[in-house]
């Protein structure tokens, strides 16, 4: 049973975790507020201009504007994104950027004093039981998209893989992905924001970074202007939280900007469709190790194991270990098990379940799946 104390945080964390994926539209005028507020505690006047755009792809591209290498877009032939952002951003001036003021100073003075206050001991352990429970997943999905932003320079995405690219894309691409860097956060800042709710650290300069996290998407800060970005549209995770989906974008943003993947790793927009006619040659001869994985766990580990007559390295009372041998990459090994627990109609379902390309016996392959090891296993009724 959960403590008092326990309970908050646990709700804490929950509410963070909704705001970190949330997909609803942005609530603009709560944002808004919410960067008056951040401004006023830092010190700052409140900024004359909100420049709302609809993904943080579109606020790279201003903010990379703003920091003088329009040129360098331009070389890049990324001319239409470039037209775009001077229109959004009209004529008005924004002066300079204004992050270290409204975010990362208060920040730091904030996770500093936390730390201080919680000690060397408990400081890792209040971290784990808040904001590192978002941490791994918040920040994959960061992850990715700085690396979309900077594709953009390319024109294609990453996963298609073509990797020829001019070295003016690859320069225009690094100054998007570096114009990530500029910004705040915003929804996907909550893992840290977790931790200082918990601790009772929102009431005071982060109250206004925290409101706006609550409302909107990635946000750049200028002396006169600020850049707020929605949020997604979409969003698709599987069990573990990463990306996931076969059947259209993974995570969308209103104007289009999205990431496709299938099970964390990405892949090109129309791959899975492509896959109506797969064939274990097909499989056999693609050449991207991942996106061979992707293929296999789609046309049916049984099915590749059967048409491909592969035989068993092994077999005993826990189940049969397999291993398809894939060029280039590291074999897929599997354990295959049978369900004691019968279906309702009353056939027992078969299960092909992952592990380490090491695994020798069907047994430890079983135990790997509990994180036990072989001599440890000694289950009294398998499921």
């Amino acid at each position: 049973m959960l403590t008092g104390t326990a309970r908050e945080t646990h709700y804490v964390v929950g509410d963070w975790q909704a705001a970190a994926f949330a997909t609803e539209p942005a609530d603009r005028a709560r944002a808004e507020a919410g960067v008056a507020e951040a401004y006023a505690s830092a010190g700052l006047d409140a900024p004359e201009r909100f420049v709302w755009v609809p993904s943080p792809a579109r606020g790279a591209v201003m903010a990379a504007v703003l920091a003088g290498h329009g040129d360098a877009l331009k070389a890049a032939g990324l001319d239409d994104l470039l037209d775009q952002a001077r229109a959004d951003l009209g004529d008005g001036a924004a002066g300079p950027s204004v992050l270290t003021d409204v975010r990362t100073r208060p920040w730091e003075a904030e996770r500093a004093a936390a730390c201080s206050e919680q000690g060397p001991e408990q400081w890792p352990r209040t971290w784990a039981e808040t904001g590192g429970l978002l941490w791994n997943q918040v920040q994959a999905l960061v992850t990715r998209v700085r690396g979309a932003v900077g594709e953009q320079a390319h024109g294609r995405p990453a996963a298609a893989g073509n990797d020829r690219s001019t070295p003016q894309e690859d320069a225009a691409g690094s100054l998007l992905r570096a114009a990530t860097l500029d910004a705040v956060l915003g929804q996907h800042d909550a893992p840290w924001l977790a931790l200082f709710e918990s601790l009772g650290r929102l009431d005071g300069p982060l109250a206004g970074l925290a409101e706006v996290a609550r409302s909107a998407g990635w946000w750049w800060p200028y002396e006169r202007l600020v850049i707020l970005s929605e949020r997604p549209g979409e969003l698709h995770r599987d069990e573990p939280g990463r990306l996931h989906r076969g059947d259209g974008p993974a995570l969308a943003y209103p104007d289009g900007f999205a990431l496709h993947a299938w099970r964390g790793m990405p892949i090109p927009p129309d791959f899975v469709e492509s896959l109506t006619d797969l064939t274990p040659d097909r499989i056999s001869s693609e050449q991207n190790a991942e996106l061979r994985r992707v293929m296999l766990e789609i046309f049916g580990y049984d099915r590749y194991l059967a048409e491909t007559g592969a035989r068993p390295l092994h077999r005993d009372e826990t189940g049969v270990l397999w291993s398809i041998d894939l060029q280039g990459d590291e074999p897929v090994v599997m354990v295959e098990v049978v369900n004691s627990t019968p279906e309702p109609d009353g056939t027992h379902r078969t299960y092909y379940l992952r592990v380490p390309p090491g695994t020798r016996t069907a047994r430890a392959g079983v135990a790997w799946t509990f994180g036990v090891d072989e001599a440890d296993y000694h289950p009294e009724k398998q499921t």
